[in-house]
């Protein structure tokens, strides 16, 4: 039921996507630079004089299933027992013991003049 759901919220996210993209506002849209009209005052777009009473009630269709979708998979997500992060496999980490943590004079290489390296101009 959660992929169904799932698809189906994938699916009217890009059809909401393209309807708006496809409207003319007052910008003109992406309508307009198909060959949708002159201007933001006209109501033609690629599809016809129509269209924009169309793409207006597609929209408004695509929205409430989006909001639907986005409540039924969040109803649903609350109710899976099972996390995401359970099938990820993390490898244990080791642990460095004491005698490896001890630094040597060497591996310090502590400058016992700093003063005399500074970069003179």
């Amino acid at each position: 039921m959660y992929t169904l759901v799932l698809i189906l919220h994938i699916i009217v996210s890009f059809i909401l996507i393209a309807v708006i993209l496809f409207q003319a506002g007052k910008g003109g849209g992406l309508a307009d630079t198909f060959g949708g009209g002159g201007g933001g005052g006209s109501q033609t777009t690629i599809f016809g004089h129509k269209a924009s009473d169309f793409l207006t009630k597609a929209t408004e269709v695509s929205a409430v299933l989006f909001l639907c979708t986005s409540l039924s998979l969040a109803f649903l997500s609350s109710k899976r027992k099972k996390s995401i992060m359970e099938s990820v496999k993390i490898a244990p980490v080791e642990q460095k013991s004491q005698a490896s943590e001890a630094v040597t004079e060497k591996e310090a290489k502590i400058d016992p003049e700093p003063e005399k390296k500074a970069i003179v101009k």
